[in-house]
């Protein structure tokens, strides 16, 4: 299926690269490190991007592989829910325990993003079995 599968790495890889370079954890390790972690964080949140793009231009998404992105979803739903729950619990301090600057708030902006990004998926997924489909047929315009 290599023409179906027309994704290109680099508009996920450089985006997270560069924001690495700008946006990593102010921690005492080596900057090296941090600027790893960050582009883990940030590559993490989008990796699933091509995937989605694979089966939005199949159509049809087999029921394991749906599965399995519906798993997906739902860890990272109550993931981005645990986080969101243990800033409100310590009233932010967990921000301040991640750091200082924008890199608290960008990890809870990765979490987030990447709940977003498969929530559309969940919904079709969740659409076709309670209609009773096996076979997930996605509309055009997901993703």
């Amino acid at each position: 299926m290599l023409d179906k599968d027309n994704f290109a790495l680099y508009y996920v890889v450089l985006p997270c690269a560069v924001l690495a370079l700008l946006v990593h954890p102010s921690t005492s390790h080596n900057i090296v490190n941090r600027i790893c972690w960050a582009f883990c964080v940030y590559l993490e949140a989008v990796s699933v991007l091509p995937q989605l793009r694979l089966m939005q231009n199949t159509k049809i998404v087999e029921p394991f592989t749906a599965h399995y992105v519906f798993a997906l979803g739902v860890a990272r739903f109550l993931s981005c829910a645990h986080w969101v729950l243990q800033v409100l619990d310590t009233r932010g301090g967990l921000l301040t325990a991640l750091g200082y600057g924008l890199w608290p708030s960008m990890v809870l902006l990765s979490e987030i993003v990447q709940t977003f990004i498969l929530a559309d998926f969940c919904y079709y997924y969740v659409k076709s079995v309670f209609g009773g489909q096996l076979v997930l047929r996605l509309p055009s315009g997901v993703v």
